[in-house]
Order: structure tokens, then sequence, then C-alpha cells
């Protein structure tokens, strides 16, 4: 990567900047260490953030030093930021558990080994220089030097009193604690930048006015666009809920089909801010896309390469393979996990275990699950080659499904031509 700054600049990353001139010019000169933070409210980090873990990774890319930053401290109190209420406030043991559940997820992203990396990732954690830190100490050296006209001018913080519940004192000095943070890491780890979502620019800007009242030295701020879907909502949400990074909580396949089915006016902005492609084979894949956006290899490109970041390769092949059975794939050795999240999508109707022992008839159970209107019917498209039971080809009227027909000792999958599938769930 020759220039980040002009990379960023095209992937549509760039927001706000502090000094944009004179950060290109620190970077042209050589590494500098870099950080974001992230408090560890949940077990696990969301599609949501991602945006920050991928513009950290591409800092790494570019042979500069990276620091993700675990606000064990910070995550005590709350970032009101983007919030119209206050959070739940956490046990210590709670997030010492999301940390370490967290941290786990940062090793795909980043790379942490310096036997194989020249600048590995570092993990940091607030609370290691906050927990010590007295009630009057913190006013005397931090909050002097914050004018409570400016703190209340910040957005977070006016959007959070101009509505109904307002905003504690707890979530107001979140912006101290932040800024602390840029303040000891540029002390004590030469922490030059720190990077953030665009809703974070007041909490930025705070961090490097304050290192230059403390210590009298430049630091820089750069914040990223917020993503969002083209109606203007959160992106990372499903009809679900969130779309998690943790495969126990959002399965690869799952987590593949969400990035598959991205609305089409924004299948290219994501190429450019979410993979790690190169300008040329983005371009190539927007051209397509306009070309023919219904062939959707602007979407699968996209899917492929997020869920090969977060996941890795073999969850990706498991996700595709998983994919494929909707497409008529043999199901083959397909996990149990896997084809859960497939039948998860197809209309299921229980069946009695009894009746499949005894060897049940296909036209019945295609009749049952509500493939076909009669027996006739099912008789006249089994005849006619276009049922399925366990994506292979049904062969004759008379076949009957029995126990030895069932995947995984209970399910049955029936497909009516190319796309009408349902599931049998032997009880």
């Amino acid at each position: 990567m020759t220039n980040l700054i002009e990379d960023l600049k095209w992937r549509g990353l760039m927001a706000d900047c502090t000094d944009l001139d004179a950060l290109t010019k620190r970077l042209n000169e050589g590494p500098v260490t870099v950080y974001i933070g992230f408090d560890p409210t949940g077990d696990s980090l969301h599609v949501g953030h991602l945006m920050g873990q991928l513009t950290l990774r591409r800092f790494q890319l570019a042979g500069h030093n990276v620091l993700p930053l675990a606000g064990g401290a910070t995550g005590m109190i709350g970032d009101p930021s983007g919030r119209s209420s206050e959070r739940n406030l956490l046990t210590p043991e709670q997030l010492a558990h999301n940390v370490a559940c967290i941290k786990k997820q940062l090793m795909r992203l980043l790379d942490f080994d310096p036997a194989s990396c020249p600048n590995p990732a570092r993990i940091i954690d607030n609370a290691d220089w906050t927990r010590n830190i007295t009630f009057l100490d913190f006013l005397r050296d931090v909050g002097k030097h914050f004018s409570l006209n400016v703190m209340l001018a910040k957005d977070s913080v006016r959007s959070r009193m101009e509505g109904d519940g307002g905003i504690s004192y707890t979530e107001f000095s979140y912006q101290l604690l932040q800024a602390h943070d840029f303040y000891i890491l540029r002390r004590d780890h030469n922490c030059e930048l720190q990077i953030g979502g665009s809703d974070q620019w007041g909490n930025i800007a705070s961090g490097v006015d304050f290192i230059r009242r403390k210590l009298g030295i430049t630091a820089h701020g750069m914040t990223f666009p917020l993503i969002t879907k083209a109606d203007g909502s959160k992106f990372g949400k499903s009809v679900g809920g969130a779309v998690w990074l943790d495969p126990e909580k959002t399965s690869p396949y799952k987590f593949y089909q969400f990035f598959v089915n991205t609305e089409d006016v924004k299948v290219c902005e994501y190429l450019r801010r979410f993979t790690f492609l190169s300008r040329p084979e983005i371009e190539e894949l927007e051209a397509k896309h306009a070309a023919n956006p219904g062939a959707r290899e602007a979407h699968r490109a996209l899917a492929r390469e997020v869920t090969r970041t977060v996941h890795g390769q073999a969850a990706l092949d498991a996700a595709l393979k998983a994919s494929e059975i909707l497409f008529g794939a043999e199901i083959g050795d397909t996990g149990e996990a896997i084809f859960r999240d497939v039948v998860g999508e197809v209309p299921t109707k229980p069946v009695e275990r009894a009746r499949l022992d005894a060897g049940a008839p296909l036209t019945e159970l295609l009749v049952h699950a509500g493939l076909v209107n009669s027996k006739g019917q099912a008789r006249k498209d089994i005849e006619g080659g276009g049922i399925y039971v366990n994506n292979i080809r049904a062969g004759e009227a008379v076949r009957v499904v029995t126990a030895a027909d069932l995947l995984f000792g209970k399910y049955v999958l029936l497909r009516k031509g190319k796309k009408s599938y349902a599931v049998l769930l032997a009880e």
C-alpha cells in the first residue's frame, strides 16, 4: 500500500481529521503507533464494529504499529455516543469475561504473531492505568484541563440532554476518560494517532487537545464514516438482531448470508470498506455490478471476502457448501450445525417418527409438507423427475421415505423443482 491516506479516501474511510496534511506527512516519514478503543459491553463484537478493526488492519498492513484497546475501565462507565439512554452497568467479572472473548475475535482480524509479523498488534486494557487513580487526582490532573462549555457542546452530550432521559454525570465524564487514555498512550507508548467512528470525533479531538496541553506535543485524530443501510438505519442488524462475529452467536453460514444479501445500492460501497481486495479488483466488480446487478457477482465477492477475514477459509468453505444445498448440491458430509442453519430458512413440518419407521409414501409426505396439493399431483411431479429427497431425485412414484432417509437422525429435506423446499422433522 503505497499511499495509505489516498487508499482510505478512495475507500470512503475518511470522515474527519485533526490535521490531514500533517498526518499525511507524518505517515510518509515512517511507522506510527495508532490505536482504536472498543468497550467490552458484550461478549462479542458485531459487524457494526468491523469498520474500526478492519481500518486498524489496514494501518498494520501499511507497516504501522497498532494497539487495539480494550475498555476495561471505560466499559464500566458507558459511552453516550450514538445512544439515547443510559447503559446498564457491568460488573468487573462480566467485563473481564467480555474482554477475554473479544480478544479471541481480534486474533482473526489483526496479526499478533511476532514470528510472522514485523509489527505485531498488542492488546492493551485501559483498566491497567485507570483502576488506581483516585477521584481527586483525576479531577486535578485531568478535569482541570476541560472546559464545561466545550464538553456540553459535544454532539453526543447535547443530543442526550435534549432527550427525555438526559445524561448522567457518569456518562458525561466518559470523554475525560477517553482523552486520558490517549494521553497515557501518547506518553508511555508513543501512540500518535487515534482512529474511530465519526460519532467519536468529539472525544478524539478532546484527547488531541489534552495531549497538547499536558505534554506540549502533537497527536492526531482521524474518524471514518459510520456504516448505514440504504434507509439510514444501523448497519449490522438483521431480522433476528445483531450479526455477531462470534460463530457461536451468528454462524459463518448466516454471516455469509447477511453480506450476500446486501442491498444493491450498498454493495459497491461495502466492497471498498469491508474488503482488502485491490482497487482494480473492486472496480472490475463494480463495472460488472453496474452492467448486470442480477448476477450478484459483487455480492458473492463481498460475502466471501468478509467471511474469510472474520472466520477463516475453512468456515468460508463450509458456508459456501451450505449455501449450495438450497441450489441442489449434495448434502454429503455437511455438519448438522450447518444443515440446521440452512433448514432454518425452509418451511418445516413435524412428522411422526413411527410413520417413517413403517415407511411413509413420498406422495403423502409431499402433501403433508405443503409442496403439492394432492397425491395425484405428487405422482405426476415424481414421474416427471421434479421431486428430490435430500437433494437426490426421487425416481418412482411408489417411493417411500423411511428412517434410513433421515439426516442426522431427524431431518428429511424435500424439494420440488429448483427452488421449492420443505423440511420434515421426525418427532
